[in-house]
């Protein structure tokens, strides 16, 4: 009889236990750059009136001039790009003032490559040297035309952190950027700020099945992203496929387990 009992508590507390856990997408998560897959983003540069130069990524578009001013971008930063001779540019984005990160782009003898090589800031002061290759596809001479993303390289691949909110909501941190959304599952938009981030971002989260998230980004009310973020049946990587809410695009972002 006491054996039964026993039997019937350890069952219980086991299933409590069962119960209380979080789920796999709970975690410190680190991006690896070698099993991600970046190859689906296109850029497509277009010489237009007055002298400036439109680009266009994920489907969205700004305009500026080789003349070092700050040009504002649909992302709610800013970015002043300098010609250094014909095949070579340097590039600064910022928000609110502040610089987020510098690019050296540059095309190689033939034309039928660029290569950008970025220093990207992060919240606490570091940096990463990344580096992103592209293969022109259509265009030219010079920068105009279209190009396609071959691989990229990070000297520090960033990091995801997700927190459970209870059963209704998770937080969301994105490490390097000091990035935070707060967010129920219930369909509403939440703030996401952070000091690297502009101001009127915003995101929607919900849970797909288990072990899943949906979620969808906005600038000032306009959905800009959308994707999925899946952790592994073995809970050691999230996958994060998603893409530009403008274009077909999609990229797949593999993180490990910290």
């Amino acid at each position: 009889m006491q054996a039964s009992i026993r039997s019937i508590i350890l069952v219980a507390i086991a299933a409590t236990g069962l119960m209380a856990a979080d789920p796999a997408y709970v975690g410190k998560w680190k991006l690896n750059p070698a099993k991600s897959d970046f190859g689906a983003i296109t850029v497509l540069y277009e010489q237009v009136a007055g002298g400036e130069m439109k680009v266009t990524v994920d489907g969205l578009s700004y305009t500026f001039k080789t003349d070092g001013k700050d040009y504002p971008t649909p992302w709610g930063t800013t970015s002043s790009w300098k010609a250094k001779d014909a095949n070579t540019w340097e590039t600064t984005n910022k928000v609110n003032g502040k610089v987020l990160g510098t690019d050296s782009v540059k095309l190689s003898a033939d034309g039928k490559t660029q290569t950008v090589d970025s220093k990207v800031m992060k919240a606490d002061g570091g940096s990463s040297n990344d580096s992103s290759v592209y293969e022109r596809v259509s265009g030219g001479p010079g920068l105009a035309g279209k190009w396609k993303n071959k691989n990229v390289k990070m000297s520090a691949p960033g990091v995801v952190d997700i927190a459970a909110k209870g059963a209704d909501g998770v937080v969301i941190k994105f490490v390097d950027e000091g990035g935070v959304c707060d967010a129920r599952f219930d369909g509403k938009d939440y703030p996401a700020t952070g000091p690297m981030w502009a101001s009127g971002w915003t995101c929607v989260i919900a849970k797909n099945g288990a072990n899943a998230l949906d979620y969808t980004w906005k600038k000032d009310n306009k959905t800009l992203y959308r994707g999925t973020m899946t952790a592994s049946a073995d809970s050691k990587t999230l996958t994060d496929t998603g893409g530009s809410a403008a274009t077909t695009e999609k990229t797949k972002l593999v993180y490990e387990r910290q």
